[in-house]
């Protein structure tokens, strides 16, 4: 596991190394397997339509809930190193 969070703290650094803004659905991917792997499964209630942006990071980790702590880092890790590689 070390070496999963290890490239994890990695990646956080990474990503902001991106000179262009990933798309909103990749943006919300990424903050939806960060919480989950920082943070475990979502809680509390889904903000109320009139707080789009909430909602949708709300769905996003909701999404993903169940997924491991470990499995959420990795696909992380690896979406971050998909979107260096295309730069």
């Amino acid at each position: 596991m070390a070496s999963v969070k290890q490239a994890f703290e990695a990646a956080l650094v990474d990503v902001k190394k991106l000179t262009t803004r990933p798309s909103n659905e990749v943006f919300l991917q990424l903050y939806a397997l960060y919480k989950q792997g920082s943070q475990g499964d979502v809680e509390g209630k889904r903000p109320g339509f009139t707080d789009m942006i909430g909602r949708a990071k709300f769905d996003a980790w909701a999404a993903v809930k169940g997924t491991s702590s470990n499995d959420a880092m990795q696909k992380y890790v690896d979406l971050v190193k998909s979107l260096l590689a295309k730069e």
